[in-house]
């Protein structure tokens, strides 16, 4: 894993998250310090910050890891695709969009 984007409604919250799964400082993504709790749209915003600055390009392995009130929470991960990349009508990337 290359980078840790947590939800960020408390940074004592995503630091203690990222230590107990061992994740060191430079593999967290964290931006709450600048933008505050931006609820539901921490995550959003801390990608397209982390992209616009070229910490997150093609082939980095993200853990995406949320919560929410009461005991709701979710994490994935993925492998951030090539966006610079354009597909040609047709391609297969497009065609898993198109309905029949």
């Amino acid at each position: 894993m290359d980078w840790l984007v947590p939800h960020q409604a408390n940074a004592r919250i995503t630091s203690a998250v990222a230590d107990r799964l061992g994740i060191p400082r430079e593999g967290r993504l964290q931006n709450i310090q600048h933008v505050g709790n931006t609820s539901a749209a921490s995550i959003p915003l801390l990608l397209a910050q982390a992209c616009a600055d070229r910490r997150v390009t093609a082939g980095h392995r993200l853990l995406l890891t949320a919560f929410g009130a009461g005991l709701t929470w979710g994490a994935t991960t993925l492998t951030w695709p090539d966006l610079t990349t354009s597909q040609p009508s047709g391609s297969p990337a497009l065609r898993t969009l198109e309905t029949p």
